[in-house]
């Protein structure tokens, strides 16, 4: 339930302490949760990119994620 709560409090940030038109400040207020999903894709593409460009990085990225598995299951 607090997640709408949240939601909600993002959404009247949104409409009245932005600036900009009446168009915009409702786009911002009701898009505004895809900004730490857009986070998450980002430092994941990134992760990927470095495991690729630096192999021992991948290596050290592989260990903690099948420890991590191995730790869940």
């Amino acid at each position: 339930m607090w997640w709408a709560e949240v939601y909600l409090v993002g959404v009247l940030v949104g409409l009245f302490a932005t600036q900009g038109g009446a168009a915009t400040r409702l786009g911002l207020a009701l898009l505004w949760p895809l900004g730490p999903l857009a986070f998450a894709i980002t430092v994941a593409g990134l992760l990927v990119v470095a495991a690729i460009a630096f192999p021992w990085f991948g290596l050290i990225l592989a260990a903690g994620i099948g420890g991590a598995w191995w730790m869940l299951r």
